[in-house]
């Protein structure tokens, strides 16, 4: 399962982690070329990180997301068997890859991060997702919600001879981005969210604030049951 499984979606995952947070960097941090960039230019970008992402991982599905993986059983999708063993071979890969890729966008951007002019807050958001509005119930069902119309989306895809692959998947990522994003930052992926936070917190990073654990629970816990709800309502209307 290594060269089957665990290699695709740990590059997959770094690719789509140093891209999306290379993306939030450049548009957030001082001293960059991308200052003011705007959240639509994250969007993009984070659409196309998933595009790159999707191809690097292709030999094992190019799930990239814990919450696809999970979103995939629920629908009754048996990953081609062993599919007990198989799921935490993929979650373990998608977390680890998540971390490395935070890291290499670190090394990248590590002079705008310790850069002084760089908003501690805006270091963290490099890394990991954070609400506008804290509140648990509204930000919990933000990411359930969004969480749910990209595993259901993606499900439907699969029924319908687009041939277009990987582009509806990241076009799929920016329309949720611009449509969904705006109270959570729209995490809908646990690895792409719990990786990079880590990252943040064992990272040198100077004048960061502290990793927000408080409020990390919820960009794990709400893909995961959207992405569960995703699959079961994609069977239950027969889209699988």
């Amino acid at each position: 399962m290594f060269t089957e499984i665990f290699l695709p979606e740990l590059m997959g995952t770094a690719v789509l982690l140093l891209l999306g947070g290379g993306v939030v960097a450049n548009v957030l941090l001082a001293r960059t070329s991308g200052g003011g960039g705007g959240p639509l230019m994250i969007n993009l970008g984070w659409g196309l990180a998933v595009f790159a992402g999707v191809y690097v991982a292709y030999r094992s599905g190019a799930h990239i997301n814990p919450a696809v993986t999970v979103g995939l059983v629920a629908s009754g999708d048996d990953l081609g068997g062993d599919t007990a063993l198989k799921v935490p071979v993929y979650v373990s890969a998608q977390l680890l890859g998540a971390f490395v890729g935070a890291c290499l966008a670190w090394l990248v951007y590590r002079d705008q991060l310790d850069h002084p002019d760089s908003d501690a807050e805006d270091k963290l958001a490099v890394f990991a997702t954070g609400p506008q509005i804290a509140r648990t119930s509204s930000n919990l069902l933000t990411e359930v919600v969004a969480t749910f119309v990209l595993v259901f989306v993606i499900i439907a895809f699969g029924r319908t001879p687009s041939g277009l692959g990987p582009l509806a998947v990241a076009l799929l990522v920016v329309s949720i981005g611009a449509s969904l994003g705006g109270p959570t930052g729209y995490a809908i992926n646990p690895a792409r969210d719990l990786g990079p936070r880590v990252a943040h917190f064992v990272l040198p990073i100077a004048g960061k604030r502290d990793s927000n654990w408080s409020y990390s629970w919820i960009p794990v816990v709400g893909p995961t049951i959207g992405g569960i709800l995703g699959g079961l309502v994609a069977a239950a209307a027969n889209y699988v």
